[in-house]
């Protein structure tokens, strides 16, 4: 279950920001397509991070590593509410990116190894 609300959380916060980017534009006094760079922004977070940080999870338990993960997303989407300008919001949005792609790396690691042996190609398909 914390695996499915993890994911619908990641998920929900890349994509909801596409359907109040005319609020975000008006609230930040800039334009629509400059409001896009935060998509951009977190799309490339994503990129970055997910190669690097589950490059340090064998240094943690998988449980650990998952726990950090989600930290650090609710740390840094709490900041993009706090947000006062374009700049900061963007530096958060890529930040707030970096745990995506490890998230459901280590996911598929925890939840494999919770599956019954004969169930695990079908969980992870």
């Amino acid at each position: 279950m914390s695996l499915a609300i993890g994911g619908f959380g990641i998920g929900l916060t890349e994509f909801v920001i596409m359907g109040i980017l005319p609020n975000v534009a008006n609230s930040l006094g800039i334009t629509i397509p400059q409001a896009g760079h935060f998509i951009s922004a977190y799309a490339l977070g994503v990129v970055v991070g997910a190669p690097l940080l589950t490059s340090f999870s064998h240094k943690l338990s998988p449980n650990r590593m998952l726990l950090l993960l989600m930290v650090w997303f609710t740390v840094f989407n709490t900041l993009s509410a706090f947000a006062t300008d374009y700049n900061m919001l963007l530096v958060v949005r890529f930040l707030s990116g970096l745990p995506h792609g490890a998230f459901f790396g280590v996911g598929a690691v925890i939840a494999g190894k919770l599956a019954k042996k004969e169930s695990r190609a079908k969980l992870l398909r």
